[in-house]
């Protein structure tokens, strides 16, 4: 019985550790212990898109899962791939190319959850030019950058029958688009629509994950030496930010993870925080699908398995790509952060 008072006594008098550790599901349950070191990159400046990740960080969802989680911040000429294959980060963003990336390449990573269900990328028109759905956008030019060339863009060329003659070069920059009121370009769901609204147009979304587009986004990927060697602390990540994104976009106490977000990203707002967190939510991002009733994060072998043979028979990878070994459905579906 001494034993256990001096425990309770020194949990309370730590702040109460040993209590608020339950709170996230797989958390180290004790005191007196180091925190495990995990190291995150994100895929591109500080913004609402990487919201839950900072949540579980400003809120300490982390550190009550014995975890010193240090994020850092992705931009135009950084590569957390190459960190990742250099063991310089622990986890890194990306998307379902990543994963099957890492198997056409035969290098031992692979991704272990998605908190992203829908795929943020859009097309983006002008109401009121008669451009209703994606089938009448074939033969008109569209703004598509590079990496669009080589991910969405094969998708959108065999469903739709869209040809490369059509594709012009897209800068991030969406004066031209402002200036022709029949022109069509590829934007971020919370990125682009809302500079064009700030501009003062009208601007129709077309989300190309509803029309088969399966890439999971925001994933988590790591290296299978993680999976195999410290599969617990792997589990606790994967457990604390799936709680935080689940808290960040019900907007429960996040003023402080805007704040870490502004702080990072200087030219992000809280406006265009705010109008992303919206229309993530409206268009079910993060919350749809097997998340309603698996929890945020989740994957599945069928979903996996329909994206790679969309993409494969759209000429982006070659047959016979063994699927499975680009994500490991061990840390997912498990009803984490639903209430």
């Amino acid at each position: 019985m001494r034993t256990r008072y001096r425990i309770e006594r020194r949990a309370l008098l730590t702040g109460g550790t040993a209590l608020t550790l339950a709170a996230v599901p797989g958390a180290r349950v004790g005191v007196a212990q180091s925190l495990d070191r995990f190291v995150y990159h994100t895929d591109w400046r500080a913004q609402a898109e990487h919201g839950g990740f900072y949540h579980a960080l400003a809120s300490g969802l982390y550190r009550r899962a014995g975890l010193d989680v240090e994020i850092r911040m992705g931009g135009p000429q950084m590569n957390p791939s190459q960190l990742l294959l250099a063991g310089r980060v622990d986890g890194i963003m990306g998307n379902g190319f990543l994963g099957l990336n890492f198997v056409r390449e035969n290098v031992p990573f692979l991704v272990v959850a998605a908190m992203f269900q829908k795929d943020p990328q859009i097309l983006m028109t002008h109401e009121g030019n008669g451009i209703e759905r994606f089938e009448d956008m074939r033969g008109r030019p569209i703004l598509v950058g590079t990496a669009g060339r080589t991910s969405y863009w094969p998708f959108l060329r065999s469903r739709f029958g869209f040809t490369d003659e059509q594709i012009r070069p897209y800068t991030f920059n969406i004066q031209p688009w402002l200036a022709d009121r029949m022109s069509i370009q590829q934007g971020f769901l919370s990125s682009e629509p809302f500079s064009a609204i700030q501009a003062g147009a009208r601007p129709r979304v077309f989300l190309i994950a509803d029309a088969g587009y399966d890439n999971y986004n925001s994933v988590i990927a790591t290296s299978r030496r993680m999976v195999d060697e410290r599969p617990e602390v792997l589990q606790r990540f994967v457990n604390a930010s799936i709680e935080g994104w689940s808290q960040y976009m019900r907007g429960q106490d996040v003023a402080a993870a805007n704040a870490a977000i502004i702080r990072d990203n200087p030219d992000m707002t809280q406006e265009r925080i705010n109008y992303a967190v919206r229309v993530m939510n409206e268009m079910g991002i993060v919350m749809s699908g097997d998340a309603q009733t698996l929890g945020v994060g989740t994957m599945s072998d069928a979903r996996w398995e329909r994206f790679y043979n969309t993409m494969r028979d759209a000429g982006v990878y070659a047959p016979g790509l063994d699927v499975k070994r680009a994500y490991d459905l061990r840390f997912v579906n498990r009803r984490v952060g639903l209430s």
